[in-house]
């Protein structure tokens, strides 16, 4: 956790969100324990447990503490980021938060799921996961989206019977760069 100084910039007030997950979650990690512990936590603000975080509810419950609590960054615990991180950023966005101001600990796929019968341990691993991603969401800074335009240019390598048809096919949307090896194209079609 960060070190508070005189001169310390302002620290966030972070929401910490857990998921129980029905039981692929709370069968496992003892939620309630967990709670408690990160609570403890100076920099958290507020900790919430969802049965589902990922459910509509569930992300009406973390928009509204988001909202009334002066909550500035999330950390969310539970399932993988791949799986749900858009999620997450859409309910910041629909808060007024930067998208980019959200942290995601893994407790089901590292923790629950491969501790299903060390229900001791897996809560301990959690809280260690949480407070990584507590500690990294100190430093998270907002993000903003930018545009990168896009060329609509095709490369294609071989001037084979199947570059020279892929070029074609893309020719009337695309520019397309056909690139051979050879000092002609056409590859074996002389020999059809």
């Amino acid at each position: 956790m960060a070190i508070k100084t005189e001169n310390s910039p302002h620290e966030p007030n972070i929401g910490v969100f857990l998921c129980k997950c029905g039981k692929n979650i709370a069968g496992t990690v003892d939620i309630d324990e967990l709670a408690k512990e990160i609570e403890k936590i100076p920099e958290v603000k507020l900790v919430q447990v969802n049965t589902y975080t990922c459910s509509d509810p569930g992300q009406v419950e973390i928009e509204t503490a988001i909202k009334e609590q002066g909550i500035e960054k999330i950390v969310v615990a539970a399932c993988s980021p791949r799986l749900h991180g858009p999620t997450w950023k859409t309910v910041l966005r629909r808060a007024g938060i930067n998208p980019s101001l959200v942290e995601v600990a893994n407790i089901r796929e590292q923790c629950s799921w491969v501790h299903l019968s060390e229900k001791k341990e897996a809560t301990k691993k959690a809280k260690e996961l949480i407070e990584m991603a507590i500690a990294k969401a100190e430093l998270l800074e907002a993000i903003d989206d930018i545009v990168v335009p896009v060329n609509q240019r095709v490369l294609i390598i071989g001037g084979g019977v199947a570059g020279i048809q892929a070029a074609l096919d893309l020719a009337n949307n695309y520019e397309v760069i056909l690139v051979e090896k050879s000092p002609t194209i056409g590859g074996k079609m002389a020999l059809i």
